[in-house]
């Protein structure tokens, strides 16, 4: 009798388990995308992904978990995911910060995908419904093509990614709009319906597309926007024994773009701006607080030729820092 209630209750924890393990390994299968809007702005080189998903629970239970699924790709090249529930209506919205967490999900299809949930503040009841809006942000995405240019010539960078929403969920509805920096667009295939006005490239509707759908596009752009990035940054911070305080800041600099080809023309540079060294990065921006006083900058070789030190209407200090040259190579600031 004891060894029979014993394998009941085996059976019993073990099937709670189980249980326990699949609801926590895969997606709540009860979830449908009724609508998605993407918006892809590709005019810097930092990419801001704005997506607007409608979740609908059509399962039975409640659920408070929504997956969603990027490629490796992307994960490499993603500096931030932020995730908003949206409640009310026009006017009278109202956002809620919602926890995204990377995530795990062993029994999803043979697909190269990375996961991330987000977790609701309130489980979403069957039938029910609700607005989410999530913000990625990718660092270190475009390709430079040609990956070299003359100082004439402006840049062109590839963007690769798809026409389809890559989701685990089946979506009824969904757009996906880039905007470029310019009407410059060299090429980009087309997944119809796709219409292009001005700088932006509209690809669908799309209706009705299974999970884990895609469907690869490129787009071959002009984007002469100063790709700056500070490869390291070092902040030297001194308080006396007077109260006073003294920061240092020690910046890295490098340009991420198209690589600078052949001879640099300083007085070409300087008199034909417009035509000359149009993805270059001319000035630094730097906000400092309102009490700070005696300024100074300088590089490597000291050839930094002005700045201008400015106040805005919070009193905040801007420092301007122009920099005369063209910047295919890493600078240093102190």
């Amino acid at each position: 009798m004891e060894a029979r209630i014993r394998a009941r209750v085996t059976l019993a924890l073990t099937l709670f388990a189980l249980l326990f393990f699949v609801s926590r390994s895969s997606p709540p299968r009860q979830f449908v995308i009724s609508n998605a809007e993407r918006r892809i702005d590709l005019s810097s080189h930092i990419i801001n992904v704005h997506l607007t998903l409608k979740v609908e629970n059509a399962g039975t239970r409640p659920a408070s978990e929504v997956v969603l699924a990027l490629t490796p790709t992307e994960v490499d090249h993603l500096a931030m995911v932020d995730a908003l529930a949206i409640k009310g209506k026009r006017k009278k919205t109202t956002s809620v910060r919602l926890e995204v967490k990377p995530t795990e999900l062993p029994d999803a299809p043979p697909i190269d995908a990375k996961y991330f949930t987000i977790y609701l503040a309130n489980p979403l009841n069957s039938g029910e419904s609700t607005t989410l809006e999530v913000l990625y942000v990718f660092t270190h995405f475009l390709e430079p093509f040609p990956a070299e240019i003359a100082q004439s010539e402006s840049q062109l960078v590839f963007y690769h990614d798809t026409a389809l929403i890559l989701s685990p969920y089946h979506i009824k509805q969904q757009t996906t709009f880039i905007k470029t920096p310019s009407t410059k667009v060299e090429s980009f295939i087309r997944v119809e319906p796709t219409n292009r006005v001005s700088t932006e490239i509209k690809y669908g509707p799309y209706e009705d597309r299974p999970p884990y759908s895609i469907s690869p596009i490129h787009v071959h752009f002009e984007n002469n926007s100063p790709f700056a990035v500070v490869e390291e940054l070092v902040q030297e911070i001194e308080i006396s024994h007077w109260g006073n305080i003294q920061v240092t800041e020690h910046y890295t600099l490098d340009h991420a773009g198209a690589r600078h080809k052949g001879v640099f023309s300083r007085v070409d540079y300087q008199s034909r701006q417009s035509s000359n060294g149009a993805s270059s990065f001319r000035y630094l921006l730097a906000r400092l607080p309102p009490r700070v006083h005696s300024v100074y900058y300088r590089d490597e070789i000291g050839n930094i030729s002005s700045s201008h030190l400015l106040t805005d209407s919070l009193k905040v200090l801007r420092y301007v820092f122009l920099l005369f040259s063209l910047v295919p190579c890493s600078k240093k600031l102190f």
